[in-house]
């Protein structure tokens, strides 16, 4: 039996969408009467959501796209020492207008706040500033070592003939960042290997970007004789137009970056594409104490991994049941100190089922003002959850937030990180070498540490900036770090010489 097609024009409420091959989902009212003719709709196969994306979004994703693909093939024939100076150039612009970026980026902060949104991410500071021009540098340095280097593929021969293994670049790279305008700046480092990239960022952090890109990367680009959309940034504020930019089977690969559930949902969005998908959304470290730990030492480590809350701040601390008199209130003191850093009293604490008789008497009952993003509350100072709840992240504003777990020994406490955590950072404090290599070896981690989590960061860590710190949520590629650079953004190509005309097999 033959199909036939003919474009989407109207939804009506009660409008049974089969997914799944075996499963459907139905049109509720509202998205019935938002559709227009024009419009798309898109199933996730995983769950059956109804993803909406009205026809000006896609048209604007699909145009920004369409500058990328023209950029990619303009990149081909570019010189290095274009790209060299287009980072050097946005680095100098970045500085130069810093001023300009910040007030732009206030006026974002305090869009947010008014809206109840996080701003941990979104306010950026000199620091900041810092990271991004010497990330931007960096990648310039890169070039001028690679140049250096000459050659990095290889070659194979045969008798009257060779092949050349050569790296080779794998073309427009899609990006949905949550709001962290410096993400910017991460994403341009693609242009290193000679990809094109589009980004889609969180649209609280729009403005910051939108400034950044007119008064820094445009005109660096611009400077270097490159084309504007090497690096565009799709300007709207829609969730859809990530939705959009994932099912464009133009991208060579899909990164996208934020919170676990949105995460998710945009890599099913690409993987339904057939894209390849980098998905960067489950965070959370987890600390342990072993029965050799130093106290100083693991205050230190608790206290610096709560400075703000990120991917790779603490999230759940593991104290062996021999120290936990000792060092659960060291964890405790040290959570408190980082809260009183931020302006606060003290951390919130969530202990596990069957751990709490080791808190400090009345922690379970009192309360303390705990900073949301919206507003100051008040909340427990420490309640108890479930071993299973372990998995959960916290995503705190001001007031440092942890889970606080005792076990029996060494080998428990990697097993229950290895069923609970993210296997994303884990690090281990003690001082026995022998049980240092137990748990590097026993634990289901990229980032394994003896000290902070918060190491693990590609600028802070490998001086390169990052466009993701990935895990096993959904596998890693092959051959490659869970740190995602746009140094790994590359592909392989073959080039083959015969020297005779009669060569055959």
């Amino acid at each position: 039996m033959s199909a036939s097609t003919q474009p989407l024009a109207s939804l009506a409420a009660g409008t049974l969408i089969p997914f799944g091959g075996d499963r459907v989902t139905v049109v509720d009212a509202d998205l019935a009467a938002a559709f227009r003719p024009g419009d798309s709709l898109y199933v996730v196969h995983d769950d059956g959501a109804l993803l909406h994306v009205p026809a000006a979004v896609r048209d604007l994703v699909r145009a920004t796209v369409d500058d990328a693909v023209v950029a990619f093939e303009h990149l081909r024939t570019a010189e290095p020492a274009q790209v060299r100076a287009f980072f050097l150039g946005f680095a100098e612009r970045v500085a130069a207008h810093w001023d300009a970026i910040a007030r732009v980026n206030a006026d974002d902060v305090a869009r947010a706040e008014r809206l109840g949104r996080s701003t941990t991410r979104l306010l950026v500071s000199e620091r900041v500033r810092d990271d991004m021009v010497a990330g931007l540098r960096g990648w310039a340095d890169l070039l001028d070592a690679a140049a250096s280097a000459g050659p990095t593929g290889r070659r194979v021969s045969h008798d009257g003939w060779w092949v050349d293994v050569e790296t080779a670049p794998l073309g427009v790279v899609g990006f949905v960042f949550e709001g962290r305008p410096n993400v910017l700046t991460d994403a341009a480092g693609v242009l290193a290997t000679g990809n094109t990239a589009v980004l889609r960022i969180g649209g609280d952090a729009l403005g910051t970007a939108q400034a950044i890109a007119d008064l820094a990367l445009v005109p660096a680009l611009r400077a270097a004789g490159l084309p504007d959309g090497a690096v565009g940034l799709v300007t709207s504020r829609e969730r859809s137009a990530g939705w959009a930019l994932f099912s464009d089977s133009r991208l060579a690969l899909a990164v996208v970056r934020g919170s676990g559930k949105a995460v998710a949902q945009l890599a099913s969005v690409a993987r339904q594409s057939g894209l390849p998908v980098s998905a960067h959304g489950t965070g959370g470290a987890w600390v342990v104490a072993d029965r050799s730990a130093d106290a100083a030492r693991l205050a230190g480590v608790v206290r610096h991994s709560l400075d703000r809350k990120v991917c790779n701040t603490l999230n759940v601390a593991v104290v062996v049941r021999e120290r936990a008199a000792d060092l659960v209130p060291v964890v405790l003191a040290a959570a408190d100190a980082a809260a009183a850093a931020r302006g606060g009293t003290a951390a919130r604490v969530h202990v596990a089922r069957g751990s709490e008789s080791w808190l400090p008497a009345g922690d379970l009952e009192r309360s303390i003002d705990v900073r949301r993003a919206e507003g100051l509350v008040t909340e427990p100072r420490a309640d108890v959850l479930e071993v299973a709840d372990l998995a959960l992240e916290w995503e705190w504003e001001g007031t440092p937030e942890i889970s606080l777990v005792v076990v029996e020994d060494l080998e428990e406490a990697v097993a229950l990180t290895n069923r609970w955590s993210p296997r994303f950072v884990a690090s281990l404090v003690a001082d026995d070498a022998a049980a240092q290599d137990r748990f590097f070896g026993a634990v289901d981690a990229p980032f394994v540490g003896d000290g902070f989590t918060r190491w693990v960061d590609g600028q802070y860590a490998l001086q390169q900036p990052e466009l993701g710190l990935s895990n096993w949520e959904h596998g890693r590629l092959l051959g490659r770090a869970g740190i995602l650079s746009g140094a790994d953004l590359t592909t392989r190509r073959l080039r083959a010489h015969h020297e005779s005309a009669d060569q055959h097999r």
